[in-house]
């Protein structure tokens, strides 16, 4: 890829923090005192989104970030994906009467947090660093992979939105995208970390906003 269109192309580790702002996004319109069908389609969007993104990081970036990253967080990261799709075929398992239906959403998004608070200060910075050449092209190679994912997954997505749909979640998306269209056009900045949103919703037999652990 030459180098004017390596410029304009977003870098897979500004995917990883686009995927990111979104699910965080989606998390953000979860309300436990809003309609079962209303809960059902947020749940079942987020975890779309997350078997995606932990799918897309497991085929193509971490195994490049492997070669040359050996640290406690490299370690950690498969791991962690494994507990978040033991959530995720939990709560797709419920039905959105269980009493612990709400616990169990705050639990994936509590671990979520922590997964993307260790990926934004430390795996996404070390691969602007060692892998500066390949990011580009990784991201490429992501945006490519998404479209196939999606594609067969596109039944699922429009069933979850149509049931989470409301003025919010407009408005949420909107800002995703408008958010999204600056990170890409942004030239790597490892310096960039998580932020905290500025609030989040969540039942009273979980802790309330962004737990750290």
């Amino acid at each position: 890829m030459n180098a004017f269109l390596r410029q304009l192309a977003p870098s897979v580790t500004n995917l990883i923090r686009l995927d990111h702002t979104q699910a965080l996004a989606t998390f953000h319109q979860y309300d436990p005192t809003a309609s079962g069908r209303f809960r059902r389609g947020i749940a079942d969007n987020v975890c779309l989104q997350l078997e995606i993104h932990a799918q897309l990081e497991e085929e193509i970036f971490y195994p490049v970030l492997r070669l040359v990253l050996d640290d406690d967080a490299m370690k950690k990261a498969q791991p962690e994906h494994d507990e978040l799709r033991t959530l995720i075929a939990r709560l797709k398992q419920m039905v959105v009467t269980d009493p612990t239906f709400d616990h169990t959403f705050n639990e994936l998004m509590r671990q979520v947090m922590h997964h993307v608070a260790e990926e934004e200060t430390t795996l996404l910075p070390a691969a602007e660093r060692l892998l500066p050449q390949q990011l580009t092209d990784l991201g490429a190679q992501m945006a490519r992979r998404r479209l196939q994912l999606t594609a067969s997954r596109g039944g699922e997505f429009a069933g979850s939105l149509a049931r989470s749909l409301s003025l919010g979640t407009v408005l949420a998306s909107a800002n995703t995208l408008l958010s999204g269209a600056s990170l890409l056009t942004r030239r790597g900045d490892p310096t960039r970390s998580w932020t905290r949103p500025g609030r989040a919703s969540s039942s009273s037999s979980s802790g309330a906003g962004f737990p750290t652990r």
